[in-house]
């Protein structure tokens, strides 16, 4: 499933051609079109929680009080993930055109995104420590650190550098 997640990931900055959008359509036309990311962001939000699931070894009633948890963990995730795959959308569509300034912001937005990441993390660590012991909850955030550095390891080598372009 590991390697099905990082495939996944490859798809969003495998080789493309322009996406190919009716041109009647309003929405704006990208290298990456808005679906297929969708579609592959859902799937790899599943596969990630299938993941967590046969990893983490938890009886009945700690399910019961983590997946909650972990949902409410996710849809915080999602909205900073949003930015980061709309830095990664923008990205694609500048592709050999970023100037300097332009290169450094997208830089720093990604960095800051990932800061963000972290910082959830961090804001999560008490929360699931409630819900589960402490071996668990770090076996939790491990699997999630893991799961994360696949896909931007998958992505970031998916995606040309600013300076050969």
């Amino acid at each position: 499933m590991a390697i099905a997640l990082v495939v996944g990931a490859g798809f969003v900055l495998g080789p493309r051609t322009r996406a190919q959008t009716p041109a009647s359509q309003e929405s704006p036309q990208h290298v990456i079109s808005d679906q297929d990311l969708d579609l592959l962001r859902k799937d790899i939000r599943s596969q990630r929680k299938q993941l967590i699931a046969a990893n983490l070894n938890l009886t009945d009633a700690e399910a019961t009080k983590f997946w909650p948890v972990y949902d409410q963990y996710v849809s915080e995730l999602i909205v900073i993930n949003d930015k980061k795959f709309g830095l990664i959308q923008e990205y694609a569509d500048n592709l050999g055109k970023l100037t300097n300034e332009q290169s450094l912001s997208f830089i720093r937005r990604w960095l800051d995104a990932d800061i963000e990441i972290a910082q959830l993390r961090q804001k999560y660590v008490p929360i699931v420590s409630k819900v589960l012991d402490g071996k668990k909850s770090a076996t939790f955030f491990q699997l999630d650190r893991r799961i994360a550095m696949m896909i931007e390891l998958q992505l970031s080598s998916q995606m040309p550098l600013v300076q050969s372009k």
